[in-house]
C-alpha cells in the first residue's frame, strides 16, 4: 500500500515537473511582439512571426493582415491577453491564450508554435470558444 502510494506521488511529482518544463516564455514574446504589431497596424512586422508555411499560404502581409482583421478581430485589436497552459502536440507546441477583445468578450484560443532556425513561429490559431461576456 506504502509503495502505491509513493509511486502514486512520484508520479504526480514527475508531471508537474514535465508540465513545468514544457512552458516556455519565449513562445508567449513571439505571441506578444505579434499582437503589438497588430495593434500598430504593422503587417509586414506581423508577417515576420508566422511560419514559412502560413508565409507561403497568404504571399503577403497585406492578405495576411486582411484576414486576422476580419476573421480574428480580437487578436488585431486585444483589450487583454492572459496566457494559459502549453501543450505539447508532436512537433507543434500549443499555446492557450485568453482573449478579452474591445467590447468585453472572452475568447479562448489555441496558438500552434513550431520551433525553426530562426526560433519559435506562429504556425497558426484556433479560437477554441465563443465568446462569453464577463469573468
Amino acid at each position: 500500500m506504502i509503495r502505491l502510494l509513493l509511486a502514486g506521488v512520484l508520479a504526480l511529482g514527475l508531471s508537474a515537473a514535465t508540465a513545468q518544463e514544457t512552458r516556455d516564455g519565449s513562445i508567449e514574446r513571439v505571441i506578444t511582439d505579434q499582437i503589438a504589431a497588430f495593434q500598430a497596424d504593422d503587417f509586414d512586422t506581423a508577417f515576420t512571426f508566422a511560419s514559412p508555411g502560413i508565409r507561403r499560404l497568404f504571399g503577403s502581409a497585406d492578405r495576411f493582415g486582411r484576414m486576422v482583421r476580419q476573421h480574428y478581430p480580437m487578436v488585431h485589436r486585444p483589450g487583454a491577453v492572459r496566457f494559459l497552459d502549453q501543450r505539447e502536440a508532436g512537433k507543434i507546441r500549443r499555446q492557450r491564450v485568453l482573449i478579452r477583445d474591445g467590447a468585453g468578450a472572452f475568447h479562448t484560443l489555441f496558438y500552434d508554435m513550431i520551433d525553426t532556425p530562426g526560433g519559435w513561429q506562429i504556425d497558426g490559431v484556433q479560437i477554441l470558444s465563443e465568446p462569453q461576456v464577463g469573468a
